[in-house]
């Protein structure tokens, strides 16, 4: 079974992150919530609470095919100046494992270099810090190791290419048809 991750700041968009968690753990997708915050509890832009699954400090990495990571302000931000997750970020793109992003989040890995070449979306008006890549203004984009997206609307077909890429095409068609999307 494909097991991921999904690491949470504060200020996350709370749709972009548990769109992705409900669909994959309805899939059989293993998927933790870690927080970066020193503790579980995260809040996200809006002011939802929750209790994350694990913080990065305690997470075991063993096993982890995708680390994933939310959009959202000051979320991405606080994503982007956590050095623990930027170092198994690297660590994972140097492994080729899969690395996810939405909204804003495509950023992180942009600003470290990692899409040069690579096609990739976010947020509009974030385009600026995907250094290197081709941008593109598709709901997700798919290139190598990366999957990016570009913000809350777009939060489904995210985790359905997410879910394609573990399960198939055609595991990802009967969760849409399931919860009733179609594109």
């Amino acid at each position: 079974m494909a097991k991921t991750a999904i690491f949470l700041a504060n200020g996350f968009e709370e749709i972009e992150g548990l769109t992705v968690v409900d669909i994959l753990r309805r899939a059989g997708i293993d998927i933790t919530m870690v927080s970066i915050t020193g503790t579980t509890a995260v809040e996200g832009s809006h002011g939802i609470k929750l209790e994350a699954d694990d913080t990065i400090e305690n997470y075991d990495f063993g096993g982890v095919d995708m680390i994933i990571l939310p959009g959202g302000m000051p979320g991405t931000k606080n994503l982007d100046a956590c050095a623990p997750l930027k170092a198994k970020i690297e660590e994972f793109n140097n492994a080729g494992k899969m690395l996810a992003a939405i909204c804003a989040a495509p950023t992180v890995y942009g600003k470290m270099g990692l899409l040069k070449g690579k096609k990739a979306c976010c947020y509009p008006g974030c385009e600026g810090d995907l250094i290197g890549a081709n941008v593109s203004t598709d709901m997700v984009s798919k290139d190598g190791n990366f999957i990016t997206s570009r913000g809350m609307g777009t939060a489904i077909p995210f985790a359905l290419a997410i879910l394609e890429h573990f399960n198939g095409k055609e595991a990802a068609e009967q969760m849409a048809q399931a919860i009733v999307y179609t594109a």
